[in-house]
């Protein structure tokens, strides 16, 4: 500090910053550092981003319910701070995120009456202007929510670049700040650029201010007919991808891979399979095996791996004069 500007603070009695001594800061206990263990932290502010229709609205919606009941999030990832949710759908009708949030209440057994998630219920919000964001601040007061969703960052901002950090910033900085004033973590829907990344959290679309900005980030991709979900913290280990499947039954809802039912070892039916089944069982004596050929007409290869998967099955059994159905 020169000294014009220390006489200029003496002259004017400019209020020192607040500031204590590191060790005199208060640690936060495990227990508080996840608001959803592994996918988000506690107080956190971060992006939720993917390209279009990897169903990011419908995982937002997912942690919105968790966060609102204290269920585990996709029935997995324990939650561990609950309390009001401020979702708002730049995208959707309120009626259709009705209907997402009482899929979830079908899916998951709790009492959609009871659920504590609130709407924003107007057509325009917009996170660069002040007017809006002294709204949101009043509504954020007013609601004292856990968790505040916002969807999708592209419709919540004017004419703002997406691609200039000073304006980015100027956004994520106004939302950094209704976190700590409000203590509510933020989770902002955002879409992925359409060419490829190395990293997913370098696919974000616009500037690097998104990634950077973030405590958490989650990351929706398509592999096949499944999703891969990578997490990103800035405070604690991020664990390995997870993979999704989006399931339509009893209403849409997303579902870890890993948490589905084990599928049946059981072979399929196989129609030649059958084919040989029946005439083996409507006849007491043994079949050779070009003779099973000749009545089904199909070539050796197929007939011989027919006969043999009836046999690890133990349907049928082989003997020295040829094939037998095994009757128990």
């Amino acid at each position: 500090m020169t000294d014009s500007t220390l006489m200029d603070c003496k002259k004017q009695k400019v209020q020192p910053l607040s500031f204590l001594r590191v060790v005199d800061v208060e640690s936060k206990p495990d227990e508080q550092t996840w608001l959803i263990e592994n996918l988000w932290l506690a107080g956190g502010v971060g992006i939720l981003g993917g390209q279009a229709k990897v169903c990011k609205t419908y995982l937002a919606v997912e942690l919105s319910v968790a966060v609102a009941t204290g269920m585990p999030a996709l029935g997995h990832y324990p939650t561990h701070v609950s309390g009001p949710v401020l979702f708002y759908g730049a995208e959707d009708s309120l009626p259709t995120l009705r209907e997402r949030f009482k899929g979830l209440a079908m899916t998951h057994g709790f009492e959609f009456k009871s659920l504590g998630v609130y709407l924003v219920d107007i057509p325009v919000l917009r996170l660069d202007k002040s007017e809006d964001l002294q709204r949101l601040r009043a509504t954020i007061e007013k609601c004292q929510p856990r968790l505040l969703v916002l969807d999708p960052f592209v419709r919540l901002v004017g004419k703002i670049d997406e691609n200039s950090s000073s304006d980015v910033s100027a956004v994520l900085g106004s939302l950094r700040a209704i976190q700590r004033d409000h203590d509510v973590a933020i989770l902002l829907v955002h879409h992925a650029r359409k060419s490829p990344a190395t990293h997913p959290f370098q696919a974000y679309r616009g500037s690097s201010d998104f990634g950077a900005w973030s405590d958490s980030n989650l990351f929706l991709a398509r592999n096949s007919k499944q999703l891969v979900l990578s997490v990103e913290h800035r405070s604690a280990p991020s664990p390995e991808p997870i993979t999704l499947e989006f399931q339509l039954e009893p209403a849409p809802h997303l579902v870890p891979v890993d948490a589905l039912p084990a599928k049946s070892k059981q072979s399929q039916p196989d129609p030649l399979g059958n084919q040989i089944r029946l005439i083996l069982e409507n006849d007491e004596r043994p079949f050779a095996t070009v003779e099973l050929r000749e009545r089904v007409c199909r070539r050796k290869s197929d007939v011989v791996k027919a006969l043999e998967q009836l046999k690890e099955d133990a349907v049928i059994k082989r003997t020295p004069n040829g094939w037998l159905i095994n009757r128990r």
